[in-house]
C-alpha cells in the first residue's frame, strides 16, 4: 500500500478523513437543519441545540458567536457550514468573502471577472 502525500496550497482549505471526524458532531447539527421544525427548536435554543448532538465548548462557541472560520478549522465541512448561513440568510458570496478577506461584493465581482489574481 502507497500513501499519497498532501499538497499544500497556500489560502487553499483541505477537507480531509481526519478533518470529517474532528466536526462530525458539528456537520450532524448543519444537517439537520434542512427540517424546518429542527430549525425552529435550534432558533429557540441555540446552545441547547449544541449540546444536544455534543458539540465541543469550541465548536459551541463558533456556532453561536457565527465565527465561520471558526466553524471550518474545527472540522466543518464548507457545504454543512452553509446551511446554518442560509438559516441567517447569507449567501454563499457572504461566506466566500469572508474566507478570502474581502466583501461580499468584491467576492462576487472577483467571481464574474473570472476569478481572484491574488493568488
Amino acid at each position: 500500500m502507497t500513501s499519497q502525500s498532501r499538497v499544500e496550497l497556500p489560502g487553499t482549505y483541505v477537507f480531509d478523513g481526519p478533518t470529517s471526524r474532528r466536526g462530525h458532531s458539528m456537520n450532524k447539527l448543519f444537517m439537520s437543519l434542512i427540517d424546518e421544525g429542527l430549525r425552529t427548536e435550534f432558533l429557540a435554543d441555540e446552545s441547547a441545540y449544541c449540546a444536544r448532538f455534543g458539540l465541543s465548548e469550541e465548536q459551541t462557541t463558533a456556532v453561536l458567536q457565527r465565527d465561520w472560520q471558526a466553524m471550518l478549522d474545527l472540522g466543518g465541512s464548507i457545504f454543512y457550514v452553509y446551511k446554518l448561513a442560509m438559516l441567517d440568510g447569507l449567501s454563499m458570496q457572504y461566506l466566500g468573502g469572508v474566507f478570502t478577506g474581502m466583501s461580499e461584493d468584491d467576492f462576487k465581482a472577483a467571481m464574474l471577472a473570472g476569478g481572484r489574481t491574488d493568488v
